[in-house]
């Protein structure tokens, strides 16, 4: 069984021995650490933390050792229960609230879960202070309330806030929705979006909704991961319903995939490269931000628009800072996350809806013209699964110093190489003892050639 602790929370298999995967002992030990954290960094004896949970089977076991260690360290909680990733991030604000967790292992498959951390701005904590965190965790420090100190719990929802303040949000436009009569599909895998996905439908004026996997069981009827491999249901029943547009999102709602109208894929990549462009268009310009794996189009379409691009490295903090470092309009990943700051600095696929559907409005297109209008790439995303004994550091190390002189190297995330019409990008993951290979090129097949190179070089030190 696995359990990774990182800078930006636990993440683990459920079940085995007591030193083994994400189980009650890990659990309350890494959430009292977060909880003396957070003392600390509030200044307040008696903090008020949001817990919010996607529907994961193990998520009623995980949220009553999370809140009862919460209550144990003297915080009062406020418990959202089921709810989105970005309705807990904007529920702390939202609550003033002095931090948040998110119960969520996101795009991991059922036997996962994990501790997202959040700050008092609901955003996820920086490198040092879970850094901190992490080195509570491991101490004996860690110092719990008196009988008359323990904390509270109150139940909660946020998601109409959330809601209406995504039909505030500039581009969002309600009636131009009304007035085109849309038909959606959209495929929630059994998770939170469920619940959150109708109720913004509806609330935006969609005609006609068809729901796939729309019971919050955890169950997952599929991969959780919004790729096109796992993704042939929705296709099947975006193009037999004659929607317009088909919608898919992962357990917790922070990652957002578009179907066209044919039940063909738009392509994660082009999610925020679209909404990018719609706003960019609507403001006369500005800066966009995206990660080192994310698509050349984002960066295309904002100097189109007179903007600069930058990229971060991988992972939603580092995007985070570097959109504010460049006030930037919009950014996200790749990986269908959209960031819009109006609304709140993380990924939000129900703001993604939203303008997506404003776009495809007021646009007058189709979905599959939408997508030809964009520079056309393509990617492979492969990974190599690595044995418990194998060093990734020194692999990537080895892997830069071999091709040092093949292209233009970025090291500042794993190793990527730009060459002149395509580039790949190799890096460890955050979340799982695995290696990415993304590539992009002008045609599909030169970027999987690219990627199976890559994949085979990686193989070999193995």
């Amino acid at each position: 069984m696995t359990l990774i602790k990182s800078i930006s929370g636990i993440r683990g298999t459920i079940g085995a021995g007591v030193r083994e995967g994400l189980n009650p002992i890990s659990t309350a030990q890494f959430t009292a650490a977060y909880a003396q954290f957070i003392r600390k960094y509030s200044g307040k004896d008696r903090p008020r933390i949001v817990v919010g949970r996607d529907a994961r089977m193990s998520g009623p076991m995980v949220k009553q050792i999370v809140i009862g260690t919460l209550m144990g360290m003297g915080c009062d909680v406020v418990d959202i229960d089921l709810a989105t990733t970005p309705t807990t991030e904007m529920a702390v604000v939202g609550k003033q609230a002095d931090g948040g967790i998110i119960l969520t292992a996101s795009h991991n498959p059922k036997q996962w879960n994990a501790l997202k951390l959040l700050n008092d701005r609901g955003e996820f904590i920086s490198d040092s202070e879970g850094k901190e965190i992490l080195r509570l965790a491991e101490s004996d420090e860690l110092t719990f309330a008196e009988v008359d100190e323990l904390g509270s719990v109150e139940q909660s929802s946020y998601l109409k806030e959330h809601i209406d303040a995504v039909l505030k949000a500039t581009g969002v436009d309600v009636e131009a929705i009304r007035r085109a009569r849309f038909t959606v599909t959209f495929d929630s895998v059994n998770s939170v979006g469920g619940i959150a996905l109708p109720a913004l439908l509806e609330a935006l004026g969609v005609a006609k909704i068809y729901p796939l996997y729309d019971d919050p069981t955890g169950d997952f009827a599929h991969n959780p991961e919004p790729l096109p491999e796992h993704l042939t249901a929705i296709s099947v029943a975006t193009r037999e319903q004659g929607a317009h547009v088909g919608f898919v999102v992962d357990p917790d709602v922070d990652r957002l995939a578009i179907i066209d109208e044919r039940g063909e894929c738009f392509g994660e990549e082009y999610t925020l490269v679209a909404i990018a462009d719609y706003l960019l268009g609507l403001s006369g310009g500005g800066n966009t931000v995206s990660n080192l794996s994310s698509t050349r189009a984002l960066r295309d379409v904002t100097q189109k628009r007179g903007g600069q691009y930058t990229a971060a490295a991988v992972g939603e903090v580092n995007v985070v800072t570097k959109m504010k470092e460049t006030k930037a309009l919009i950014g996200g990943e790749g990986n269908g996350g959209v960031i819009y700051p109006e609304l709140h600095y993380g990924r939000d696929a129900l703001v993604g809806i939203a303008l997506f559907l404003s776009l495809l409005a007021k646009s007058g297109k189709t979905v599959s013209e939408l997508r030809k209008s964009y520079p056309a790439y393509f990617m492979s995303k492969q990974r190599v699964d690595l044995p418990a004994h194998i060093d990734s550091a020194a692999l990537l190390e080895r892997l830069a110093r071999e091709q040092a002189t093949s292209g233009e190297m970025n090291l500042i995330d794993g190793v990527k190489i730009d060459f002149e019409t395509m580039w790949v990008h190799v890096r460890r993951s955050n979340t799982e003892p695995i290696i990415r290979i993304y590539t992009e090129a002008p045609t599909q097949t030169e970027a999987t050639e690219l990627a199976d190179r890559f994949k085979q070089i990686l193989t070999s030190y193995i």
